[in-house]
């Protein structure tokens, strides 16, 4: 990822929330001719200090993780909230507009899981994730039921090897982040996100000109 310094976040907390407000990711692997395979998949983190793990699983008719029992090398890559910038909020007309987005990409080598005991504890952590009272209503299916339930899906753990983090939102140019963050704040959801991290990385007013 082209990353400019002036958008680069080495703050865990900050790619983990991220991940965990936007847990769809990117899943991209490539085969052994180097063209890339393509899964879109919700993922779990679990985070220890600034290392992080990220579990999910493939339906079991997904190829995707065939090439990763061969090759196992991935990256996981989570888009935050974007939105375009126009170049109004600017003080001067000689401007161009631009897009403003939130990334974080994560890379390591797959491990897969496919030992029933082993995928029911990774589902009940996504359950946890976006709805744990369903974790009670799984319990109480049918074991057969549960048990072709898993026997469909192939589990996964991606110890992350490196993370990167893209804050992109005109950092570098103060005199536009009044108008900017007033114009995202009134906006689609996109925008009044990309407002609400522009007041927690403290991007501030520039100080009135004395002169």
């Amino acid at each position: 990822m082209y990353l400019p310094s002036q958008f680069e976040s080495h703050n865990a907390e900050h790619a983990a929330d991220l991940i965990g407000a936007h847990p769809l990711a990117t899943l991209v692997s490539c085969d052994d001719q180097g063209d890339p395979f393509i899964s879109h998949l919700p993922l779990h983190l679990e985070r220890t200090g600034d290392r992080f793990v990220l579990l999910g699983h493939f339906a079991r008719g997904n190829p995707h993780w065939r090439l990763l029992e061969q090759l196992p090398r991935a990256q996981a890559l989570f888009m935050g909230p974007h939105a375009y910038l126009s170049p109004k909020v600017y003080p001067d007309l000689v401007r161009v507009p631009t897009w403003n987005y939130l990334a974080v990409h994560c890379r390591g080598e797959v491990r897969l899981i496919d030992e029933p005991e082993a995928k029911d504890r990774l589902l009940k952590r996504l359950i946890g994730d976006h709805e744990p009272p369903y974790a009670a209503q799984w319990r109480g299916l049918e074991p057969g039921y549960t048990s072709k339930m898993l026997s469909g899906i192939v589990g996964f753990e991606l110890p992350v090897r490196q993370w990167v983090c893209k804050l992109k939102l005109n950092q570098h140019r103060s005199e536009a982040h009044a108008a900017m963050r007033a114009d995202y704040a009134v906006g689609n959801d996109n925008e009044r996100a990309l407002a609400d991290w522009m007041r927690r990385l403290n991007m501030n007013d520039p100080a009135p000109d004395d002169h």
